[in-house]
C-alpha cells in the first residue's frame, strides 16, 4: 500500500536539501525519499502523484524563483495541520 505524504513534508525536504530545483529534480528527490508509489496530499487536495503536487504547489505560490530553478522558504509553509 502506498503512503500519502503531505505537501508540507516535501517543502521541508526542499529546505533541508537547500539549493535550487527543477520540476524533474524535485520529482526525483521525492521518489527517492518517499518511494516511487507514494501519493501526496495537501490541506485541500488528496490523491496526487509527485508531478501533480509540484504543479499544485507552484500554482499556489509555494515556490520562490531561484538561480536555475526554484526553491521554497519557511514562510511559504502554512502553519495549520
Amino acid at each position: 500500500m502506498s503512503q500519502s505524504i503531505h505537501g508540507h513534508q516535501v517543502m521541508q525536504l526542499m529546505l533541508e536539501k537547500g539549493g535550487s530545483f527543477s520540476s524533474a529534480s524535485l520529482e526525483k528527490l521525492m521518489k527517492q525519499t518517499f518511494g516511487e508509489q507514494s501519493e501526496y496530499h495537501t490541506c485541500s487536495k488528496k490523491g496526487m502523484n509527485a508531478q501533480e503536487l509540484i504543479v499544485f504547489l507552484a500554482e499556489r505560490g509555494k515556490f520562490v524563483e531561484a538561480n536555475q530553478g526554484f526553491n521554497t522558504c519557511e514562510s511559504k509553509i502554512c502553519s495549520h495541520k
